[in-house]
């Protein structure tokens, strides 16, 4: 029969979860204030590119287990759960700012039914679940964390095929409950306290953001002693108390997530009376890889950027997805452009930008450019022809700063070629 569940919040993750949800058999109301953005839903029109989404939100809208309305007290007022999906944007000093789930807080207070569940979806620091108990002021109605592991470009596949579903409550009939949406999907259940499920979510992140930052630094020492960091990772990646996961260098990470959750745990840290210096130095390592791409790109057109013509090769910050949020590329194309290059730039995904200027096709950013470098790892272009790019090219050098190319066929082709680690 399904559950009724409300997602207040159409953004990334309530969109994916309401969408989910419905996929599942549970009857789901989306409610966002922009009412623009409910019009173009409901006619299936979605405001992100994530793949597989589209279909399961064109399907819950056709099975009638997905709608979409204005504001949400029209949403909570005859659920059984409340999911806040809202954003929690970060502060100069790192912490979340909780203004919009407080905000979604007040606004369902006085319309939930007696014994619902609220559900605090979005990444919020330790105790948030204390504060909307606060804002509800509803002895009748459980506060449950039920964090999000979802991965931009892969997120539906996460959601239905979970590693582990993390609930955190002080409630056990209500983490009960909570627990039972997720019945049909197979996968460890986690049922904790509210503290110890928020520090998972930002936990997961920043392991996952220093294993990143790690293999960049393994990279960096490759290059200086004449290693290759593929031949590495793999000695590293079969190692069962490590895996091969998140061990692939490159430009240095990015997103929505990472950068966020990475400073937010730092200054949940310090708030705490921890100094947090490793994950501190992950951060470093990361800015640090921006700047010896740029490095990277300034060498292949002679040590002169001023008035060099780059060819870049991807936007968002990683494949399968439109997100340009804390994009390494974007950072990087940035940073050549202030030193005077001038950049064109192609990705499947981005049409334009305010400040970078982006190409129809990627051999046409080819066209009189003195480098050309890769900088995020969409699939297609490694099936690309380098020689099509070589003739439109003025110059004959790459930069692959995610090792997506073949180095043996470019070397042949005449290419002066730069990896990472290599």
């Amino acid at each position: 029969m399904g559950s009724r569940i409300a997602i207040i919040g159409t953004g990334y993750v309530g969109l994916t979860t309401g969408a989910c949800f419905a996929h599942l058999g549970h009857h789901v109301v989306c409610a966002d204030i922009d009412r623009a953005r409910i019009e173009r839903l409901s006619n299936g029109i979605l405001p992100i590119y994530e793949p597989g989404l589209q279909e399961i939100v064109e399907a819950g809208i056709a099975s009638g287990h997905l709608r979409f309305v204005v504001g949400a007290a029209a949403a909570a007022k005859d659920c059984e759960f409340a999911y806040l999906c809202v954003q929690t944007p970060q502060g100069d000093d790192g912490a979340a700012d909780l203004t919009y789930l407080q905000q979604a807080a007040a606004e369902i207070a006085s319309v939930l039914p007696a014994h619902a569940v609220v559900v605090n979806k979005s990444t919020v620091p330790v105790g948030s679940t204390k504060v909307v108990e606060r804002v509800l002021g509803r002895h009748d109605v459980s506060v449950v964390s039920n964090p999000e592991f979802l991965r931009e470009g892969s997120a539906v596949s996460d959601f239905l095929k979970p590693d582990r579903v993390v609930i955190g409550s002080d409630d056990p009939s209500a983490a009960t409950r909570v627990a039972d949406l997720y019945s049909t999907t197979s996968t460890h259940l986690i049922v904790t306290d509210p503290a110890s499920a928020e520090t998972i979510k930002y936990a997961a992140n920043a392991f996952l953001a220093t294993k990143i930052s790690f293999v960049n630094a393994v990279a960096a020492v490759c290059e200086a002693v004449g290693a290759d960091v593929n031949d590495v990772v793999l000695g590293l990646g079969y190692d069962k108390r490590i895996g091969h996961e998140f061990l692939r260098p490159g430009p240095g990470w990015g997103g929505s997530c990472f950068p966020k959750d990475t400073r937010a745990m730092v200054k949940i840290a310090e708030d705490a009376g921890y100094d947090f210096n490793l994950l501190k130095g992950v951060v470093v390592v990361n800015d640090e890889q921006r700047e010896r791409m740029v490095a990277k790109v300034e060498r292949a057109v002679g040590g002169n950027l001023d008035g060099a013509v780059v060819a870049a090769w991807g936007l968002t910050f990683k494949a399968n997805t439109d997100d340009l949020r804390e994009s390494p590329a974007i950072a990087i194309i940035t940073e050549l452009i202030a030193r005077g290059a001038i950049v064109k730039a192609y990705d499947p995904q981005v049409k334009s930008h305010p400040t970078i200027t982006v190409g129809a096709d990627a051999y046409e950013v080819c066209d009189g450019a003195d480098a050309l470098v890769v900088l995020t790892e969409w699939d297609e272009f490694r099936w690309l022809d380098l020689a099509e790019a070589k003739r439109r090219l003025r110059g004959s050098s790459i930069v692959d700063t995610r090792n997506l190319l073949d180095r043996s066929a470019a070397i042949r082709l005449g290419f002066s070629y730069q990896g990472v680690g290599r």
